[in-house]
C-alpha cells in the first residue's frame, strides 16, 4: 500500500505533539514557568478536545466545520469515533501528573517522546512497505517503532542537557535494560489491543505512554535501589 498525501501530512503535523514533553520537563526549567502551568494547559485541552469531540457528533454545524478543517487527515475509523490526538493530549496529562515530582519528569518526556515518534514510524513504514501483518498492523512497522526508540535512547536522549538521570549514565548496563523494556512496550502494547473486556478496549494512545512510563519508573526502583 502507497503513502498518501494525507497520512504524511498527518504524521508531520503529530510532530508539533512533542511540545507536550519539551512542555513538562524544559519549560519548568525556566524560573518563570512553573511546572502546574504545564498540567494546566494539558487539562484545558483535554477538556476542548473533549467538546468539540461532543459536538462534532451532535451538532451537524461543528460536525461540517470539522470534517471541513481535519475530515482530510482523518482515517475512517475516526470519524465516527474520538480521534487519536484528543488520546495523546490525555495521556500527556496523566503522564503530567503520575510523574509531578522533579526527579521523575525525565520519564514523561521520553515516554511521549518515543510514543509519538515511534507511532508515526511505524504507520509510515507499515504503510509503505509493510507485508507481514499482525491483525492491523505489519511486523514491519513494529521493527521500525522500536529500532527508532533503541536509537533515541542512545542517539538523541544521553545528549538533550538534563535529561537523564547521573544514575543512569553511571549504568550503561542498567540503561540498556530500561531501553529494552520500554521500547519493547511501547512496540508490544502498540501492536497488540488493549482488551478489558469484549466490548470495552482502552486506545492505544491513551494506555502505551502511561504503561511504559510505569515500566520505567519500575525498573528504575528495581535496578537503582531507589526507594518506592
Amino acid at each position: 500500500m502507497a503513502l498518501t498525501k494525507e497520512e504524511i501530512t498527518r504524521k508531520l503535523l503529530h510532530l508539533f505533539a512533542l511540545i507536550m514533553p519539551a512542555g513538562l520537563f524544559y519549560f519548568p526549567r525556566w524560573e518563570f514557568y512553573p511546572y502546574w502551568l504545564s498540567a494546566a494547559l494539558l487539562a484545558f485541552f483535554v477538556a476542548g478536545s473533549i467538546i468539540v469531540e461532543t459536538l462534532r457528533f451532535r451538532v451537524p454545524a461543528v460536525q461540517a466545520l470539522f470534517y471541513k478543517c481535519f475530515g482530510h487527515m482523518l482515517r475512517t475509523e475516526e470519524k465516527g469515533k474520538v480521534t487519536g490526538s484528543t488520546y495523546v493530549v490525555g495521556a500527556a496529562l496523566i503522564c503530567s501528573l503520575i510523574f509531578w515530582d522533579e526527579p521523575l519528569r525525565h520519564i514523561s518526556f521520553m515516554v511521549l517522546t518515543m510514543f509519538i515518534l515511534g507511532d508515526a514510524a511505524a504507520a509510515l513504514v507499515g504503510i509503505s512497505i509493510g507485508r507481514i501483518k499482525i491483525g492491523r498492523k505489519s511486523l514491519e512497522g513494529s521493527l521500525a517503532c522500536f529500532l527508532l526508540c533503541m536509537i533515541l535512547f542512545y542517539a538523541l536522549f544521553p545528549h538533550l542537557p538534563h535529561l537523564l538521570p547521573l544514575a543512569w549514565q553511571a549504568s550503561k548496563a542498567n540503561m540498556l535494560w530500561i531501553a529494552l523494556a520500554a521500547s519493547f512496550s511501547i512496540t508490544i502494547f502498540e501492536l497488540v489491543p488493549l482488551k478489558i473486556t469484549s466490548k470495552l478496549t482502552i486506545n492505544d494512545n491513551l494506555a502505551v505512554p502511561v504503561i511504559t512510563g510505569l515500566i520505567i519508573l519500575l525498573m528504575e526502583r528495581v535496578l537503582f535501589k531507589t526507594p518506592f
